[in-house]
């Protein structure tokens, strides 16, 4: 309600002055003794320049309100991927220590007993290993897929060099502990020999 008043005595003060202005642009022709459509020219000259000012006062109103838009916009984006790189650093750093598991877990399935009572303990080892496997690829985590791919540092730790007459110079010819991925980003680097 106090908005309105406002308004409405602004608009009030606003029309007045235009009045005083205009009163005065007629007074000003009486005395110069100016025709009437003289006096009308300047008053329509005096409404456009008016009329320029406030355009002028409108377009800047628009390109701050534009302008602060766009930066809020900006804001809300770098948020929300500043929050997805939080929670990815986050979920990297606990999935790590699992990783230690994972790997315990395969190397007891690689030394694992075929025959007898420990081969039925290790189908259950078997079937934990996988499951823990699945869950970590639902969080996306990926294993890299390794054996015979060119030597990358940024994906690989190499431990030694190795010839090898199956594979490439450069190229990975064993994998001591696998590297994994998360989304886009090394989890944990391989551990691998390469061929020379």
């Amino acid at each position: 309600m106090v908005k309105k008043e406002l308004e409405i005595n602004s608009e009030e003060q606003e029309s007045e002055i235009i009045e005083g202005e205009v009163a005065e642009v007629v007074q000003e022709a009486e005395e110069e003794s100016i025709t009437p459509e003289q006096a009308a020219l300047e008053e329509i000259k005096l409404l456009q320049k008016e009329l320029a000012e406030t355009q002028a006062k409108t377009n800047e109103y628009l390109d701050g309100w534009q302008r602060s838009r766009a930066e809020f916009a900006n804001y809300k984006k770098r948020v929300e991927r500043d929050q997805a790189d939080t929670y990815q650093r986050a979920a990297g750093a606990v999935i790590k220590r699992f990783l230690e598991v994972l790997d315990d877990l395969d190397l007891a399935l690689k030394n694992r007993p075929k025959e007898g009572e420990g081969a039925d303990w290790s189908n259950g080892i078997e079937l934990i290993y996988r499951k823990l496997l699945t869950i970590l690829e639902n969080e996306g985590v990926k294993p890299m897929k390794l054996l015979g791919e060119p030597f990358d540092p940024n994906l690989h730790e190499a431990i030694s060099m190795e010839p090898s007459e199956s594979v490439p110079s450069g190229h990975i010819s064993d994998v001591l502990k696998n590297g994994y991925t998360l989304g886009d980003k090394v989890l944990r680097p391989a551990l691998v020999r390469v061929a020379q």
